[in-house]
């Protein structure tokens, strides 16, 4: 069910704001925006920049590594929106079209490297279950990944159960590809601020 907050719940101000973004890009001001804009003391400032550190700030993990977590975590909790949102970035990330959606669909794929699909794999279990034990993390250790890519990818995780449970609850609309390769492009460059 959408919440109709994301629609009229803005000032005079933010609407004018969203018609220009919404006559420049020519694409509709997607729902996350509008929900930053509803209330900016919460889901603006405090989570991007939690979000900013998360996905951009230093880490072994190449910001396409992070936009595949974070895609793949939307992915086990069915989040349409945020599956795509990420998806798009991670396929602008590794330069590739599709690629994404691939790895999504088979972590074997020979793209994903040995230490990314078992970190991928215990977010998996972890967005699951809401738990994970020494032996989940102990594969991810005899992987190759570093227990700073273990917090790293536990930072992405975090970040992104929070945005797509969010983006459920309020009902996201979910637009065009286009719209999603607009964002993308916006993400890659700027970031999460």
């Amino acid at each position: 069910m959408r919440l109709q907050i994301l629609d009229n719940g803005h000032s005079f101000g933010t609407k004018t704001l969203f018609a220009i973004i919404q006559t420049v890009s020519r694409q509709p001001v997607l729902d996350v925006i509008k929900l930053v804009k509803y209330r900016p003391d919460f889901y603006g400032t405090p989570m991007s920049d939690v979000t900013q550190q998360a996905m951009r700030g230093p880490s072994p993990w190449s910001i396409a590594d992070r936009e595949l977590m974070a895609a793949f975590i939307a992915k086990t909790n069915q989040c349409e929106f945020c599956t795509n949102a990420h998806s798009a970035v991670a396929d602008l990330a590794l330069g590739t079209e599709k690629q994404a959606s691939a790895i999504l669909c088979d972590l074997d794929n020979p793209a994903v490297a040995e230490p990314l699909r078992a970190t991928l794999l215990m977010l998996g279990k972890l967005t699951r279950e809401n738990a994970v034990d020494a032996t989940d993390m102990r594969a991810v250790l005899a992987a190759g990944a570093s227990l700073q890519h273990i917090h790293d990818a536990l930072a992405v995780c975090f970040c992104f159960n929070v945005i797509g449970r969010l983006a459920d609850s309020f009902g996201f609309s979910v637009p065009p590809a286009k719209a999603f390769d607009a964002g993308a492009k916006y993400l890659l460059s700027r970031g999460y601020r």
